[in-house]
């Protein structure tokens, strides 16, 4: 395992792009699975529906792998700076491909326009992780920031169903409060542990301004996706949803 750590932390970008091929590759294979009539119907639906399925594959993994980090290593959540093992670098090495992977499949398939802010996250969490993976400093902090994994299984499984026309389904609503739950515990608080972390130690941290700089803006956009969660699934008085055509409608309307 220390013989993988030294080869990773040699050459991060080539694992990296390893990582990204693979999920390129989970990215064809899903093609194959059968997808729901009315999603096929639509040539931007039928795109939204692969690039969440291979989403969801990244949160069921990545999302697993960080709390097992901090499970098996729980001083990574007080030792963000400079704690790190193999198993959680490599966590971070897979993750980046994923974001990588995925910005280059909205930026590929035409639908970037629609699709702005999930490309403003990703790069801000590409650059992120890539300053862990050459720096070897904040592993542990990335990988307490993929705790908000867990909360995006529900939260893709919520667009799939949605695309599916499932809204009034009783998965609908289990998978609405399940949503709500995990944006809480793992999103929310993971994204303002991590911003109370740096502001705290902020004197003596590498960079430190720029990182929380990074988190304030991270923070803000959460905290606007939050607000359309709970306005789409708890306040809001229609029961009509806007159609999607041609990647004209962003993904966060829904």
């Amino acid at each position: 395992m220390e013989g993988l750590l030294s080869a990773m932390q040699q050459r991060p970008g080539l694992y990296v792009a390893a990582s990204s091929l693979m999920f390129r590759v989970v990215h064809r294979l899903l093609q194959t699975l059968p997808r729901p009539k009315v999603v096929e119907q639509d040539a931007f639906r039928a795109w939204k529906w692969r690039n969440l399925s291979v989403s969801l594959v990244h949160s069921l993994l990545t999302g697993s792998w960080a709390i097992a980090c901090v499970i098996f290593w729980p001083e990574m959540l007080h030792q963000i700076y400079a704690t790190f093992t193999p198993f959680s670098y490599q966590l971070i090495c897979v993750s980046t491909g994923y974001f990588v992977q995925d910005a280059c499949d909205i930026i590929f398939s035409g639908y970037a326009r629609g699709s702005w802010e999930f490309l403003l996250h990703h790069v801000m969490v590409i650059w992120c992780f890539l300053y862990a993976l050459f720096t070897r400093h904040y592993v542990a902090g990335a990988v307490i920031a993929l705790f908000v994994e867990v909360n995006s299984v529900f939260l893709h499984t919520r667009l799939m169903l949605k695309l599916a026309g499932l809204q009034s389904s009783p998965l609908f609503t289990l998978n609405k409060f399940l949503n709500l739950f995990t944006y809480v515990a793992f999103r929310l608080s993971a994204q303002f542990y991590l911003t109370w972390y740096i502001v705290h130690n902020y004197s003596w941290l590498d960079h430190g301004g720029f990182f929380l700089a990074t988190m304030v803006l991270m923070n803000t956009m959460i905290l606007i996706y939050f607000y359309r969660l709970l306005r789409a699934d708890f306040f809001s008085s229609r029961t009509s949803h806007h159609p999607v055509h041609n990647g004209s409608t962003k993904f966060l309307k829904d």
